[in-house]
């Protein structure tokens, strides 16, 4: 199958914040709003994760509990919806690509009221997220 088939769009924009907070606020004093919050559990700490519908695009922002190296790149990641995460990691390896980020799919049954996800690389570090939401 052809990966552009089983593409829906994109999923969201991810970058990193210093201030969720302070974040959200920014936002939605420029036109944007809050759609989610959410925690992820971690050995340092919560991971704080907002999505934030801003012009069209979703963004997730995320706080780490150990502050991320805000330089040029903040943008962790790009995610783009998919209807079959592991449909869409099987043809995407046919087309070559090796550089999935974990042996399988991850199923966050919680996150965000659901979703499953498959991290790749692409050919200069950029992180592209397969996105399925339950």
């Amino acid at each position: 199958m052809n990966c552009k088939e089983l593409y829906e769009g994109l999923g969201h924009i991810a970058i990193h914040t210093r201030d969720m907070e302070e974040s959200i606020r920014f936002y939605e004093r420029i036109g944007g709003t809050l759609q989610k919050k959410d925690v992820i559990p971690t050995p340092d700490g919560d991971k704080l994760l907002a999505l934030v519908d801003f012009a069209g695009a979703t963004l997730e922002l995320i706080q780490s509990p150990v502050p991320a190296p805000m330089t040029e790149g903040n943008i962790p990641h790009i995610a783009v919806y998919v209807r079959d995460v592991d449909a869409a990691a099987a043809a995407l390896r046919e087309a070559g690509v090796d550089t999935f980020m974990t042996e399988e799919k991850v199923v966050l049954p919680n996150l965000f009221g659901g979703l499953e996800n498959w991290f790749f690389t692409g050919p200069s570090g950029e992180q592209i997220e397969l996105l399925h939401m339950l």
